[in-house]
């Protein structure tokens, strides 16, 4: 089991957006990705879909549990650091269950684009985020904190994005200044298995529309 989700091309990936972060960069550098339109397999944002207004971000606070009702989804969220090759280090690979949370960016529902890991699958069965690239722009997912405040975002674009595609700053940089936004992100596309690992990553985009305690 440790083999497929060591490799699996979240974690990577990851490590690159955060190094794009820490440059302060505005643009992405040549070679790196290409444009995203007609580049990812998508399922978007449909013209006909009504989303709600944004709500006004909330202040640092962090994750307890993550719910997606769609999925039926309530799963724990720990927060995780870099491991010593300077990766994002994912959650336990015997907890499958588990979400992480890039606890170096933003809280979920403060200002910024918070980043919430977790994997597809192991050897013999899915794990937590086996289903959200199933997810439509629409649906809910309600991040519970450790301040009692409840953070509820609504998904605007889900998108499948292969390796030789992949746009660091379009995949977590904040869509619009001053938003609580939210990112899902797992593996997806086919499994190698010469390489052992993911040919893409399944990236949810949300923003935050609500709040509760």
């Amino acid at each position: 089991m440790s083999g497929r989700v060591l490799t699996c091309t979240a974690w990577a990936v990851l490590l690159l957006a955060l190094w794009l972060w820490g440059r302060e960069v505005t643009d992405v550098r040549p070679g790196m990705s290409t444009p995203t339109t007609g580049d990812m397999a998508a399922v978007g944002r449909p013209p006909d879909v009504d989303l709600p207004p944004a709500a006004s971000p909330l202040g640092e606070a962090g994750p307890q549990r993550v719910d997606i009702p769609a999925l039926g989804v309530q799963a724990p969220v720990v927060a995780r650091g870099l491991d010593p090759q300077g990766a994002v280090d994912p959650p336990p690979f015997d907890q499958p269950g588990l979400v992480g949370w890039y606890a170096g960016g933003a809280a979920p529902g403060a200002k910024g684009a918070a980043v919430l890991v977790g994997h597809v699958d192991t050897e013999t069965r899915p794990a937590v985020f086996y289903k959200i690239s199933a997810m439509k722009p629409g649906e809910t997912v309600r991040v519970l904190r450790d301040d009692g405040r409840v953070a509820e975002f609504t998904v605007d674009d889900v998108r499948v994005v292969t390796r030789e595609r992949f746009d660091a700053r379009q995949a977590y940089g904040a869509r619009e200044p001053g938003r609580a936004e939210l990112r899902l992100i797992t593996c997806g596309g086919a499994f190698d298995r010469t390489t052992r690992s993911y040919t893409a990553n399944v990236v949810v985009s949300a923003y935050l529309t609500g709040t509760g305690l």
